[in-house]
């Protein structure tokens, strides 16, 4: 991708998070990324398509950031811990990705698929290594509410409710202690320090 198609999917992100549809302007488009009407059409072949791009986009990088941030981390329990409080983290440090994918993970599979593919691949691990207790069978369901645990923790800092460190450990934490890790580890492992993940773009969110 390069940096016009970044910059243009970067605006596109913040007008799909503030206005919410699945549709924007190119006039609209232009204004909020700096660039002519012209360098908009130049650079996308289907300014129809932009909101699944951007979904694409959005999904795909988290994905990526969340898979080199724990590669080094041996534990599942703290690989899952850590996915979840580095997404609750960049939404306190990116506001408008947060807005976006609270608006539209429960309607577009794209950007909640990620909760079934590592995390997914960490519960087989703990389970198989008796890390964790629970039935084979409720890995989906584990998933799911994790993802969606994990959405509402973005929300709650989003309205202010809680601070990213609360609404993230605590939602961890809770996380882990339904897997059966006991209530003092779940603790310690969701209070260890983390490097934020990379910022989506090298744009700053308007």
């Amino acid at each position: 991708m390069n940096t016009a198609t970044l910059r243009i999917h970067q605006a596109a992100m913040r007008l799909f998070a503030v206005n919410g549809g699945t549709s924007v302007a190119v006039s609209d488009l232009a204004r909020e990324a700096g660039l002519s009407r012209g360098t908009i059409y130049n650079n996308l072949d289907d300014p129809t398509a932009l909101f699944i791009s951007v979904c694409d986009t959005v999904s795909e990088e988290f994905a990526s950031s969340i898979t080199e941030a724990t590669a080094a981390m041996k534990d599942p329990a703290e690989k899952i811990a850590a996915s979840i409080r580095l997404c609750v983290r960049r939404v306190h440090e990116e506001p408008h990705w947060g807005r976006f994918i609270a608006r539209y993970a429960m309607l577009e599979p794209r950007l909640g698929q990620f909760w079934g593919t590592m995390p997914a691949d960490e519960l087989r691990r703990g389970l198989a290594s008796g890390r964790f207790t629970f039935h084979r069978d409720q890995i989906a369901s584990i998933t799911a509410s994790a993802g969606g645990a994990t959405f509402g923790a973005m929300t709650l800092v989003l309205d202010g409710h809680r601070t990213w460190r609360q609404a993230g450990s605590d939602t961890a934490e809770i996380i882990l202690r339904g897997l059966g890790i006991d209530r003092a580890e779940a603790r310690d492992i969701t209070q260890k320090e983390l490097d934020p993940l990379p910022r989506m773009t090298v744009f700053d969110a308007a």
